[in-house]
């Protein structure tokens, strides 16, 4: 497989973009990140903060079934796993402040 190398976040993201480009894949990640982090914020209220980690389980599992049945694609997590993960809440930022629409037709 011909992987692409990035050399900083700024070059990763329009392939980013690029690989979110359906709004369904968009909404899927929203809702597993926010699902996520509402599961983080509940498990560190109710005292068991070490249980944490099972908030990735949502998180993915949103974002990966729109990549497999939406977008038809392979997650860019499998080949660039931290500038992925900080796209993800780019993105969901950009979501939810407006500025999404306004970068897609920019681009």
């Amino acid at each position: 497989m011909n992987q692409r190398r990035f050399n900083s976040f700024a070059e990763f993201w329009p392939h980013y973009l690029g690989e979110h480009s359906k709004p369904a894949t968009r909404l899927l990640h929203c809702i597993g990140t926010l699902t996520a982090l509402g599961l983080v914020i509940s498990l560190i209220a109710i005292g068991k903060w070490w249980l944490f980690p099972l908030a990735l389980v949502p998180g993915y599992a949103f974002a990966w079934t729109a990549h497999f049945f939406v977008e038809k694609n392979r997650p860019a997590t499998f080949t660039h796993p931290l500038w992925s993960f900080m796209g993800d809440w780019k993105m969901l930022a950009q979501m939810l402040t407006g500025r999404m629409r306004v970068q897609n037709r920019s681009r």
